[in-house]
């Protein structure tokens, strides 16, 4: 089965996102491994995340992953955030303050698994993201780099079908956001699932993106390989 994550979405009438004013008409097929979207502020790349994720409904449309439908304006399916599958990494983080490292990835794995197996589960990706030593501390006490490997232990336990992440490493600085940019395409290459991340850096682009998808004012100027996409700009 293909794990292609597919979407088409239009919204009448303009959005305005980031202060930017746009009439928003995307069509865009992602496929396993890593899938950049790139374009400056309001151009639209978080609107494409918010509709794949199930936070925003779009007017006309459908999203499917793995042949899945998540979403058909036409046939009335929106299935809620929580029933689709798809993991999203705000640029926040969002972990939680009252509960240890342990305690934030051991909630997103999934409840079908038992209980005495969570634990264990989330310790492994702990382990494999480099932040065991924060099974027991508090997000107050980490690092940038250290809550975006904790956040990212916390999605990847939850064993999803997409991955979607919003600016994962605007937050830190250039040398660590390349380390941790280098270390998501490792796991990323050994999954086989859409990871869609989006960015206005050109060099994070540059050096994360095998496929890039170029916006403008929520629409789509070009797809293709990173240097192609942008030499050709």
């Amino acid at each position: 089965m293909s794990s292609e994550l597919r979407l088409s979405a239009r919204f009448r009438g303009e959005r305005v996102t980031a202060g930017a004013r746009f009439t928003f008409d995307v069509a865009l097929d992602l496929g396993p491994g890593l899938n950049v979207l790139f374009g400056p502020s309001g151009s639209g790349k978080t609107t494409i995340l918010s509709v794949l994720a199930g936070l925003l409904r779009p007017t006309e449309g459908r999203v499917t992953l793995a042949e899945r439908t998540l979403f058909d304006a036409a046939l009335g399916i929106d299935l809620p955030a929580n029933a689709r599958g798809v993991a999203l990494v705000f640029q926040s983080l969002a972990l939680f303050p009252h509960l240890d490292g342990l305690g934030n990835v051991s909630y997103g794995v999934p409840r079908s698994v038992p209980r005495r197996d969570r634990r264990d589960r989330a310790l492994s990706w702990l382990r494999r993201m480099r932040v065991e030593h924060l099974a027991k501390r508090h997000p107050h006490s980490f690092s940038g780099g250290e809550a975006q490997r904790v956040a990212l232990a916390r999605a990847l336990a939850s064993e999803p079908a997409a991955l979607l992440l919003d600016e994962p490493f605007s937050a830190l600085d250039q040398r660590l956001a390349a380390e941790l940019s280098d270390e998501l395409t490792r796991h990323v290459e050994a999954m086989p699932l859409p990871v869609v991340l989006v960015t206005h850096d050109p060099a994070l682009a540059l050096r994360l993106g095998r496929t890039v998808t170029l916006l403008e004012a929520g629409r789509i100027v070009r797809v293709g390989l990173a240097r192609d996409v942008f030499e050709s700009g």
